[in-house]
Parts: structure tokens; sequence; C-alpha cells
């Protein structure tokens, strides 16, 4: 640990990098060798679940990694582009109307791009509200203006809802990269890497323990695997995970713990969320692929992320006083 603090901050991120990768690499090279294997087709079916499951965690490492070498202007950008197809891909999945053409226009051309310059100008006050307060007004005055009041509530509800989660819930995430915390500069990589850890965990744990306890659903019709006790396991290997990381944040034992259970539970929530959206959309499983609706399944990847990134934004924010 010590050898470790003596390398600049530039050498402390890239050797976490290079040993994300380096991970990655075993486990991708583990995979493709088990595909040689004979086995039951529900191991094989197992194993190409796993193998697709590996192609978004490599995206995002890539993803993360050139936002940071890049600098705050790039990195920015790079976010931007996966909010906007996000969006696009949640309109798909939503019922819209000729009237809602000026609001969906104002969302992805003017909301979309200005939320992102304000996270690079580092306009963290405004930013947080920007979308809450003046974008939700402006969105049903654009649809009123469309003369076109059938389910006016309904489609304006959808767009504003919409918004929130790929544009506003997204931007918190390099917007992490961004902050200045004491002592704490220039590693906005290993806060980043510290939140994705643990509500990725917090997510495996939720199915595993789904699959092994077996208890009543809150919702089945929503979701099969979502139970509070699934929850409550999700949110405690949060904790745990957020403990063995804390050495990479700038928390304390007790915070980072903390801080941990905060991501994982908010995370665990967007997800079950987000099942709700697919069932009302009629998609049962995007397995990657494309449904009728157009949709590859990127909001299943980054809705537990867009969900948890403002609460814990806000949350180190908050604990830090800046």
């Amino acid at each position: 640990m010590g050898a470790l603090r003596s390398l600049t901050v530039t050498q402390q991120v890239g050797l976490l990098f290079v040993t994300l990768f380096g991970l990655l690499s075993l486990v991708t090279i583990v995979a493709f060798s088990r595909t040689f294997r004979e086995g039951t087709p529900e191991r094989q079916a197992a194993l190409d679940r796993f193998r697709r499951e590996l192609r978004p965690v490599w995206a995002t490492a890539v993803l993360f990694w050139i936002a940071w070498a890049s600098g705050a202007l790039v990195s920015t950008l790079l976010f931007g582009v996966v909010s906007f197809l996000a969006l696009r891909e949640f309109v798909t999945l939503t019922h819209t109307r000729r009237g809602d053409h000026r609001s969906l226009l104002l969302a992805f051309f003017v909301v979309l791009p200005l939320q992102y310059v304000l996270v690079g100008s580092r306009f963290f006050n405004l930013f947080t509200v920007f979308i809450p307060v003046y974008v939700f007004l402006a969105i049903p005055v654009l649809s009123a203006l469309a003369n076109d009041p059938q389910r006016f509530l309904e489609r304006t509800a959808k767009i504003q809802w919409g918004i929130t989660v790929t544009v506003y819930g997204m931007s918190h995430a390099p917007a992490l990269l961004l902050l200045d915390l004491p002592n704490y500069e220039g590693r906005g990589a290993f806060l980043v890497l510290y939140f994705v850890a643990v509500v990725a965990s917090a997510h495996i744990a939720q199915l595993l323990t789904a699959r092994r306890l077996r208890r009543r659903p809150v919702a089945r019709a929503i979701s099969r695997w979502f139970s509070w006790q699934s929850w409550l396991a999700g949110v405690g290997v949060g904790g745990v995970v957020g403990l063995l990381l804390y050495w990479a944040t700038p928390f304390k034992p007790l915070p980072a713990v903390a801080m941990g259970m905060i991501a994982g539970g908010t995370g665990l929530l967007g997800e079950f969320v987000m099942q709700a959206l697919k069932r009302d959309a009629g998609v049962r499983s995007w397995s990657g692929k494309a449904s009728v609706t157009g949709a590859v399944g990127l909001l299943d990847r980054v809705a537990p992320l867009c969900f948890a990134a403002p609460v814990f934004f806000h949350a180190v924010r908050w604990y830090f006083g800046v």
C-alpha cells in the first residue's frame, strides 16, 4: 500500500486500468476456452449468456478509460452519446404522437447537450436543477402548443421521465470524474470505479440470492427475482464491496460501507423499475438483440447506474460539503 501511495496520481489511475483490463482479459480467455468443452444444453446456454454479459462490461471499461485519458471535454461527450442512445431507445419503447415532436426535438438537441455542457463546465448547482425545474416546465408547454390533448398527461410524463433517467441520471457519472474533493484531486476515476463496482456487485448478489432463496417476489407481474430479502442481500454486498474498496476512495471505512449500500440499493431499485417499463412495452427479454421496438438492451445496462448516480453524487457532495 505504501508503494502504491508513492506513485503519482496518473500512475495510480494507469495501474487501476491495467489491473481492470488484465482481469477482464483473464475472465474472457477462461470463458472462451470453456466453449470447446462439451456440456449440457443448459450449461452451454448459461455460458452463452455469460459471454454476452462480458461485452457490455468490456464496453463500459473502455468507455471509462477513454473518458479518463481524454480529459473532461471528451469524457462528457462520450457520456452524452450514451445518454443520446439510451434516450432514443427509451422513446422506441413508449407511445408518442405527432404532437410530441417538438418536445422530443427539445430533449435530444437542446436539453441533452446543454446538460452535458453544464457538467463539463462544472456548474454543478445549475446542472442539478436544470432538468427537474426548467425542463419539466418547458416540456408540457411545447406539447400543449401542438394542439393535441389526446393522452396529454401520459405522453408528457413519459417524455419527462425518459429525460430524467437517461439524461439527468446518466450525466451524474461524468460529474463524479470532475468533483474536486479534499485531498483527492485527479482521482475521480477511482471514485467512478468504486461506484460501478458496488452497483454491479449488488446486482449480481441480488440475482444469486433470489434464485437460491426463491422467496415470494414483491411484484410477480414485473419481476420474479425481486424480493425484499434479495434486495437486502444486494445492499449488504454493496456495503461489503464498498468496505473492500475504501482505500481507493476519499471515504473512511464506515462511510465507504454506507456509500456502497446507498449506491447498491438505489441501483437495484432502478433495475426493478426498468423491468416494469419492459413489461409495459411488451419486451420480455432483450438479450442483446434488437426487438420489434428497435431496442437493443442499452437501457438494461445503464438503468441501475442512471438511478444510483444522482443519489451517490449528491451523497458525496453532502458528505464533503462541496
